[in-house]
C-alpha cells in the first residue's frame, strides 16, 4: 500500500529560521538562473534541429557554453542611453520587469516536507490563502516595465510595442483569471499547496480540461512568446518595446521573459498536472512522493511546458493583431464564463453528496475542449477575422476613400489629379 505523502501545513509558513528562509530564497534564485541558461541553449538547439541546422556548436563542447558567453557579452557591451529619454524611468523599466518575475515563484510548491540540516520544512518559500492570485498580481506588475520602457524611450516603435503589450496582457489576463476561477471552485481553496494536495488521486487536467487549454493559450500570450509575440514583432516594430535598449538593460528584459516562462509553466504544473506528485506509473512506487523525489517530478513537468514554448516558436507563424485580440475577447473569455457556470453546478452538486458526477464532468470537459480547439484552429487558419468590404477604385487611380459628391464644396479625385497636373506644368513653364 502506497503511504500518504506529507503535505505542508499552510499555517506553518513563515515560522522557519531566518537562515532557512534565506537559503530557500537563494535556492529558488539559483534554480531560475541556471534554468535560464539551459533554456536559452536548449531553445536554440531544438529550433536548429527543427530547421535542419546545427544550432550553437562553437563555444565549449557541443556549444554548451553559448548561453554563458552571450550573458558575459551583454554584460560587457557599452550601455548607450539615447538622447531625449526619461532617464529614471528608462533605467527603472528593466528592473520593474525582472523583480515581479522572481517574486511570483515564491509561492510555487516544488515538493513536500523535507529535512534540511535537521529542520523539517516544505520545498516552498511561502504560501497564503490567495497564493494563486498573488502570482497573477505579480505577473501583472511586470507589464508596467514593458509599457514604461516603450514610453520612456522617446521613440515611435517602442511606444507602439508598449501599447500593444498593455492591451495584450489585459485581454489575456482576464481569460487566465477565469481559468483560475474554475480551479478554485473545484478545489475549494486558493492555496497552491492546498491545490496540489487536492490532486493526490486525480489531476485537474482531466475534469478541468477546458480550463487547461484556455490557460495554456493565455500563458503564451501573457509571456509575449511566438506566435503571440506581437509587442516585439520585428517585421512591424523593429524590435518592439526594447528597441532602444542595449547591454545589461536588454539582458534584463530577456531574463524577465524567460523567468516568466518558468513561472507560468510551474503554475500550470501546480494547477493542472498534480504539482510535485509523481506521474503514473511511477506513483505506484511507495517512496515516489517522499523526500527529495517530488522535486524531480516537478522539474520534469516544468521542462515539458518549456518544450511546448520552444515547439510553438518553431512551428506557428505570428498572428495578426486583430486575430489575436479577437481570439481572446470573442472566443476564450465567453467560453470561460460558460465553463465556470458548469463547474460551479458540478461543485454545488458534489457538496450535496453527488460525488459520482466526476465522470460526467469529464465528458462535458472533453466536449467543451473540442469546441475550444476547433475555435483555435479556425482562428489560426482564417485570413481575416472581420468582413471589411473592399473598395473598388477607378482604373488608373490609387485606392482612395470615398469622397463627397460634386457640389458639396470639395473636389473629387479626378479634379485633384487634374489640378495637380496643371500646377506641375505651370511650375515647369
Amino acid at each position: 500500500m502506497t503511504p500518504t505523502p506529507t503535505y505542508p501545513d499552510p499555517t506553518l509558513f513563515g515560522h522557519d529560521p531566518l537562515w532557512l528562509i534565506a537559503l530557500k530564497a537563494v535556492g529558488i534564485f539559483a534554480f531560475l538562473m541556471l534554468s535560464l541558461l539551459v533554456a536559452i541553449l536548449l531553445e536554440r538547439k531544438i529550433l536548429g534541429y527543427m530547421q535542419m541546422r546545427p544550432g550553437p556548436n562553437r563555444v565549449g563542447p557541443w556549444g554548451l557554453l553559448q548561453s554563458l558567453v552571450d550573458g558575459v557579452k551583454l554584460a560587457l557591451k557599452e550601455g548607450l542611453i539615447p538622447a531625449g529619454v526619461d532617464k529614471f524611468i528608462y533605467l527603472a523599466a528593466p528592473v520593474i520587469s525582472v523583480v515581479p518575475a522572481f517574486i511570483a515563484f515564491s509561492v510555487i510548491p516544488m515538493g513536500g516536507e523535507v529535512s534540511i540540516f535537521g529542520h523539517r520544512t516544505a520545498l516552498q518559500l511561502t504560501d497564503m490563502p490567495v497564493a494563486v492570485l498573488f502570482v497573477l498580481a505579480a505577473t501583472s506588475i511586470g507589464v508596467y516595465g514593458i509599457v514604461l520602457a516603450g514610453w520612456a524611450s522617446g521613440s515611435t516603435y517602442p511606444l507602439l510595442g508598449g501599447l500593444r503589450s498593455s492591451a495584450q496582457v489585459i485581454s489575456y489576463e482576464i481569460a487566465m483569471a477565469l481559468s483560475f476561477a474554475a480551479v478554485f471552485i473545484y478545489a475549494g481553496t486558493m492555496s497552491t499547496s492546498g491545490i496540489v494536495a487536492s490532486q493526490e488521486g486525480l489531476w485537474y487536467i482531466f475534469p478541468l480540461l477546458p480550463s487547461f487549454i484556455i490557460y495554456l493559450t493565455s500563458m503564451v500570450g501573457e509571456t509575449n512568446r511566438a506566435p503571440f509575440d506581437l509587442p516585439e514583432a520585428e517585421g512591424e516594430l523593429v524590435g518592439g518595446f526594447h528597441t532602444e535598449y542595449s547591454s545589461i538593460k536588454f539582458a534584463m528584459f530577456m531574463l524577465a521573459e524567460y523567468v516568466n516562462m518558468f513561472t507560468v509553466s510551474a503554475l500550470a504544473t501546480t494547477l493542472f498536472f498534480g504539482g510535485w506528485h509523481a506521474p503514473w506509473p511511477i506513483n505506484m512506487w511507495d517512496g515516489a512522493n517522499h523526500g527529495w523525489w517530488p522535486l524531480l517530478w516537478f522539474v520534469a513537468k516544468v521542462w515539458t511546458f518549456m518544450f511546448v514554448f520552444f515547439w510553438l516558436r518553431g512551428t506557428l507563424p505570428r498572428m495578426r493583431y486583430d486575430q489575436f485580440m479577437g481570439l481572446g475577447w470573442k472566443i476564450l473569455i465567453p467560453i470561460s464564463l460558460v465553463w465556470i457556470v458548469i463547474v460551479s453546478c458540478a461543485r454545488s452538486l458534489r457538496n450535496h453528496g453527488y460525488n459520482q458526477l466526476t465522470t460526467s464532468l469529464m465528458t462535458v470537459a472533453v466536449v467543451v475542449a473540442l469546441i475550444i480547439l476547433f475555435a483555435l484552429w479556425r482562428t489560426l487558419r482564417s485570413r481575416k477575422i472581420r468582413n471589411i468590404p473592399e473598395q473598388v477604385s477607378e482604373p488608373g487611380n490609387y485606392p482612395v476613400p470615398p469622397l463627397p459628391k460634386k457640389g458639396s464644396g470639395e473636389m473629387t479625385s479626378r479634379e485633384m489629379t487634374s489640378k495637380g497636373t496643371a500646377s506641375k506644368e505651370k511650375t515647369h513653364a
